[in-house]
This record gives structure tokens, sequence and C-alpha cells, in this order.
């Protein structure tokens, strides 16, 4: 394991898993929290959906989220450009 990298346990929708990465413990704890719970809500909506779909449905809500994010950042670095 590479230097500052630090194995993270986590449960995720009753499954362990062993996460590695050099995140903060309380950034992996918010990570594993919010990926739990949103795996639950969309389990809760959609319950015959499968495991796999429904983790595939999370990641392109976080993938889109992201995408979100980044514009939002993106504008708001050209409006305090602009003002310069």
């Amino acid at each position: 394991m590479s230097e500052g990298k630090r194995r993270f346990k986590a449960h995720i929708d009753g499954k362990d898993y062993i996460i590695i990465g050099e995140s903060s413990t309380e950034h992996m704890e918010t990570v594993v929290k919010l990926v739990d719970q949103q795996l639950q809500e969309i389990n809760n909506l959609l319950p015959n959906l499968s495991k796999e779909r429904a983790s595939i449905l999370l990641a392109i809500n976080a993938v889109s989220d992201q995408i979100y994010k980044q514009e939002e950042l993106d504008r708001l670095k050209k409006q305090i450009d602009d003002t310069k």
C-alpha cells in the first residue's frame, strides 16, 4: 500500500467492504453513510429493482450531481473573473 493510503472498513447495504484511499476517516464515514442512505432510498422507492441496477442508478445520480456542482463552480469562478 502506498504511503498516505489507509484501509477503511465500510458496511453498505448489508455487506462489508474494505476501501483503500487517502481520505480521512471522517470523510469516508460521511461518504459511506450517504451511499448507504441513498441506496436505501432507491430500494424503498423501487423495491423490485436488483441490487446491481440500484447501484448503477446510485452511481448515475452521484455523477450527475458531480457534474451539476462542477458547472456551478465554473459559473461562480467566471463571475469572479468577470468582476476583476
